[in-house]
C-alpha cells in the first residue's frame, strides 16, 4: 500500500502541472526513471486532469465544511 500512495502522490503531482525535474527530486529520481515509470500520467492527461482539479477545488471553496474537503 505505501507504494501505491506514493506512486497516487507522485501522479497527482505531475498531473496538477509541477514541473517534472521537481517531481523526480522530491520523488528521489533521476527524470530519466521518472519518465520511464510515469510516461503514461504525463502523455496527454495533463490538460484533462487540470481541468478535474479545478472544479473540484471551486467546488471546495464554494461549499467550505463539504465531505468533498
Amino acid at each position: 500500500m505505501p507504494y501505491s500512495l506514493r506512486h497516487a502522490g507522485i501522479s497527482l503531482w505531475l498531473v496538477s502541472g509541477v514541473d517534472p525535474t521537481e517531481v523526480a527530486r522530491r520523488a528521489g529520481h533521476s527524470v530519466a526513471v521518472l519518465y520511464r515509470f510515469y510516461a503514461k500520467v504525463l502523455d496527454g492527461k495533463r490538460d484533462q486532469a487540470n481541468e478535474k482539479i479545478e472544479r473540484a477545488l471551486n467546488e471546495a471553496l464554494d461549499h467550505p465544511g463539504s465531505p468533498s474537503e
